[in-house]
């Protein structure tokens, strides 16, 4: 059986597909078409602000913000690098349809260099302009968070050969090791175990499908900050028993996609002088209302870094009543948390915020708003690093 990329679009005589997480998706292959079609669950529709560095490419794939002017995707989604001004991007919403979405055209696409359809599935979309307000999705440099429990997300079809999604989707697959992939035979016997990771469930019902290739596999790394280990490229089906989503290893390009955003020219400036400033001083929360903690940066040149830190520490038992945002000097809002987390306890979380386009210097502010009742809780701490 031939690969079975997760898009949904054509790349030669392949029929790419996509990603399947309950609703993310990946279109079987002609020569599949027999195969019995699975069941797909355990999907659920993510809440604004919850993955905001999410992309949706016009041609049918996902992404994520890499840096403020580069998404990282698939190769498999591109056709070739060069100039390209063909793709849309659409970002900072779940809802495809909502007017607030940020949108930018592509200028230029890098596909991963010897891509050959067989491993190496990764590539970078240069957009027209930088874009500001929406935090990026680092990309793991080693395979220490190769492991564990994955978070995926997408727009594409809720069930194998089904339609589009509307609202962004998100479900949880295991790690599954080299040697159980490949024992899947098919495709998988062809597994090229150092640039591709598999995740999944044995039993099947849970997966990554066709419209969400190129979008990113993630997970928390040691500062509880999220962090992208994967990138959504292939499998036979979707949610299939003993058919695992195949995911491009990020940790063993890290230093190949740094290279090549470098080459592109639309990295985020470094900026910012690498100072925290801390408030340790607790605020209360209290029901249906807006609390706010300051900081004042100072000793800075220039504008702060595009990958800023966001230490926040929150007392609160239930996070889902919480919207949390970084107010710069200018009074700019970066949404970090956006009633997430339903009843969970608690929000100690570092967030990576681009905030290339603010002067570092001045007082930053930390807003949380209750935005229902019964529940309280206070500020702890938080620390910003710019």
């Amino acid at each position: 059986m031939a690969i079975a990329f997760r898009t949904m679009i054509k790349a030669s005589a392949i029929a790419l597909a996509g990603i399947v997480a309950g609703g993310l998706a990946a279109t079987a292959p002609a020569q599949a078409a027999t195969d019995p079609s699975p069941t797909v669950v355990g999907g659920t529709r993510a809440a604004q602000g919850e993955f905001p560095w999410m992309v949706r490419l016009s041609m049918g794939c996902g992404g994520a913000l890499y840096t403020n002017q580069i998404v990282l995707t698939a190769a498999h989604c591109v056709n070739g690098s060069g100039p390209n001004t063909s793709i849309t991007a659409t970002m900072g919403v779940v809802d495809l349809q909502d007017t607030s979405a940020v949108k930018r055209t592509s200028v230029e696409v890098l596909q991963a260099p010897g891509y050959n359809g067989t491993g190496k599935d990764w590539a970078l979309i240069k957009l027209a302009s930088p874009v500001s307000g929406i935090p990026l999705l680092p990309i793991a440099t080693t395979n220490a968070y190769d492991n564990g429990t994955f978070d995926v997300a997408g727009w594409g079809a809720a069930s194998e050969g089904g339609a589009q999604q509307r609202y962004l989707l998100k479900a949880q697959v295991p790690f599954i090791s080299d040697a159980t992939c490949k024992a899947a035979g098919g495709s998988y016997s062809g597994l090229v175990d150092a640039e591709e990771i598999c995740a999944g469930y044995n039993q099947g019902g849970v997966d990554t499908c066709q419209g969400d290739s190129g979008g990113p596999m993630f997970r928390k790394d040691a500062n509880n900050a999220w962090i992208q280990v994967g990138i959504v490229s292939w499998g036979e089906g979707c949610a299939r028993p003993g058919k695992p989503g195949v995911y491009t290893q990020v940790s063993h390009f890290a230093a190949a996609i740094k290279t090549a955003a470098d080459s592109l020219g639309g990295t985020v400036p470094p900026g910012g002088c690498g100072k925290s400033f801390t408030n340790g001083t607790d605020v209360a929360i209290p029901d249906n209302t807006t609390v706010t903690s300051s900081v004042a940066a100072s000793g800075c040149t220039g504008n702060a870094s595009g990958s800023s830190k966001v230490e926040v520490h929150i007392v609160h038992t239930y996070i889902g009543d919480l919207v949390v945002s970084l107010v710069a000097p200018d009074g700019s809002a970066y949404v970090l948390h956006n009633r997430a987390g339903g009843s969970a306890d608690n929000i100690n979380t570092t967030y990576t915020v681009n905030l290339s386009g603010e002067v570092a210097n001045g007082t930053w502010k930390l807003r949380v708003q209750d935005a229902a009742a019964q529940d309280i809780g206070k500020i702890d701490t938080w620390t910003l690093t710019v």
